[in-house]
């Protein structure tokens, strides 16, 4: 790796300040040091973007900040862009690779006792737009769907009998979700008041629509939202993907196998699921401070 002559041309060329030079060096040697250690000869021979990504793992395992490791890895890219104008090396390695995204926010989730607490506390009202409201906040937080499924919801896709709910999610894949026998009571109360006030429709008919008998559109489930989580959480965050966050976050603190609620949720892949056991694991640390003598 030629650090010093790049590291010249920042000065020379770009008249970096000496702060910037000096993170700059130190990046550089530290990814010296980090292949070294390795074993690895100072030419790569076109493997580069191998070691930067193993660099990145040793990083991430010994608890560098996720804003560190991209200041690094930019500061390689730079070096590369600059190793690709000299001719030193043919492409730019960092292009290869997948950086860690920052800042990335842990999904908030509702204690069980606060949803418990709106469910049981809070008149709705027992017209057809109180029991609909009502039951828009039971079916996010107990199926974990998106606020786009519940639209498209048909009455075809509720099937009472067979206790299950046809979830229509992205680029059209289709999950079942199944619910319980009081859900599934609750599902039955706004059918009968659905059909008293807006008359009957068929399985092709949304499900959920407003009181001039449309289907639903996505700023009034926002609204109902959140008008009533505001009635127990102060969260700045109270959109209908609370919800969704909170039904993963409770199934796994009651023991549910994450790839089960990966199918729930409609996620493609586990990555997206795992980070659900962030929050499960701060329950337990919590628990743990508070149960263990020794803690």
């Amino acid at each position: 790796m030629h650090i010093e002559t790049f590291i010249t041309y920042l000065k020379t060329e770009r008249r970096y300040s000496d702060n910037t030079l000096n993170a700059y060096e130190n990046d550089l040697n530290q990814f010296l040091s980090f292949l070294m250690s390795e074993g690895v000869d100072r030419q790569m021979a076109g493997n580069e973007h191998r070691y930067i990504r193993s660099w990145i793992v040793h990083m991430m395992e010994g608890n560098v900040a996720v804003s560190t490791v991209r200041r690094k890895i930019s500061t390689l890219a730079s070096y590369y862009r600059y190793m690709v104008r000299t001719g030193e090396v043919r492409s730019n390695p960092v292009l290869k690779i997948t950086i860690p995204r920052d800042g990335r926010r842990l999904p908030g989730f509702i204690p069980e006792e606060k949803l418990n607490r709106l469910l049981d506390d809070v008149d709705f009202g027992s017209d057809y737009k109180g029991v609909r409201d009502r039951l828009i906040i039971e079916m996010l937080w107990f199926t974990g769907m998106r606020r786009s499924e519940l639209i498209k919801l048909n009455n075809g896709d509720v099937d009472m009998a067979g206790m299950t709910i046809r979830v229509t999610g992205k680029r059209g894949k289709q999950r079942y979700v199944p619910v319980g026998t009081a859900f599934v009571n609750t599902l039955k109360e706004y059918s009968a008041v659905k059909k008293k006030e807006l008359g009957y429709d068929t399985p092709g008919s949304p499900f959920f629509v407003t009181q001039s008998n449309k289907r639903l559109y996505p700023e009034l489930v926002y609204r109902v939202v959140r008008n009533y989580l505001r009635l127990i959480t102060t969260v700045e965050r109270r959109g209908p993907h609370m919800l969704r966050h909170t039904f993963a976050t409770h199934m796994l603190n009651h023991g549910a196998d994450l790839n089960a609620i990966k199918d729930l949720l409609g996620h493609a892949n586990l990555a997206a699921t795992q980070v659900y056991t962030h929050n499960s694991f701060e329950k337990l640390k919590k628990i743990y401070k508070q149960a263990h003598p020794r803690a």
